[in-house]
Order: structure tokens, then sequence, then C-alpha cells
């Protein structure tokens, strides 16, 4: 009987999600909450401030030795969307990103981390610059925990990123924010 119950109780702490899953956290984004003007891309039309967001993540899984990061809007009239923000080789014992740690000039991202290029054709962070009057568009900030740092060729797409991080990902988290200009 103690068996079983103990069988019970790990099972439902595993469906409830309390057995600790990897999980994203933030102090400037929230869960389909529109993000501020300091998170707009300058550029583009856009007159934004272009700061990452804060980001912290807890509960990685064991065997986690790298993280990764995405910034994407999958609703960009592109037919693939639009990718924000890449980076690739967060070392296993960074826990958070400061806001602003995508402008490469400040030199906020932890060593051996590595940012990749965006869809607006610049490295580091890309910010939200949704076309004026379309409504809003989902932002999905994922972290994901590695099984290795990742090895990529020079000019790596966005494609083969997402392909490698998928292919050597433990497991994910999510924050989807939204944003708009009307």
């Amino acid at each position: 009987m103690r068996t079983l119950l103990t069988s019970l109780g790990a099972s439902w702490l595993l469906a409830s999600g309390l057995a600790g899953a990897l999980e994203l956290s933030s102090t400037d984004i929230e869960q389909n909450t529109l993000m501020d003007k300091r998170h707009e891309f300058q550029g583009f039309g856009c007159t934004g401030d272009n700061l990452s967001p804060q980001l912290s993540w807890s509960d990685a899984p064991e065997g986690t030795r790298a993280f990764a990061l995405f910034a994407h809007d999958p609703d960009a009239p592109t037919g693939s969307g639009w990718w924000h923000w890449q980076v690739i080789n967060i070392p296993a014992d960074v826990t958070s990103l400061p806001r602003g740690a995508g402008d490469p000039a400040r030199s906020l991202m932890p060593p051996a981390s590595v940012q990749l290029n965006n869809d607006f054709g610049t490295t580091g962070f890309g910010g939200a610059c949704t076309p004026i009057g379309r409504g809003e568009h989902r932002y999905r900030f994922t972290v994901h925990a590695l099984s290795k740092p990742l090895e990529l060729p020079d000019n790596a797409s966005a494609a083969m990123v997402g392909y490698l991080v998928n292919a050597h990902s433990l497991e994910s988290s999510t924050i989807e924010a939204l944003y708009r200009r009307d």
C-alpha cells in the first residue's frame, strides 16, 4: 500500500508540474501581457529602446551542460515568423540574464555564450517591431537546457540553429509575451 501511495504521489507531482520542471521567469515580461516600449526595436520604423528583457530560469534537468535562448515572433508576415534573438552555449551554471544583455556592446552575456544574427540582420537582441495596425503579435521567449554546448558553422541559419538546439534540448520553458503598434 505504501508503494502504491508513493507511486501515486510521484505521478501527481509530475502531472501537476511540481516535480521540478525547467521554469522561465522575468521581472520585465509576463505570459499573455503586452511588453512595454523598452523591448521595442529601434529601426524599421520602430522607436523603442531595444532592450532584451531580464530573464531567469530554474530547475534545469540533470545532465544540462549549457542553455540556449530564443525570442521568436510566429505571427510575423513572413511565412516562417521572425527570429528576434538566438543565444547558444550559455554556461550551465548561469541561471539569469539582466535586462539589456542582448546588446553585444554592453558585454553583459556570460563568457562562452554566443549571440547569433537575428532576422533584422544584426547580432544580439532585436526587439519587437510589429507592423502598425496589424494587431498583437506573440513573442515567445524560450530557454532550452542542452545536453551539450553546440558547435555551429559561421553564419549558421536560424533553421540550422533551431534544428541543433532541438536535437540537444533536454527540456524547455517559454514565456509568450505580446506586442502591438497602433
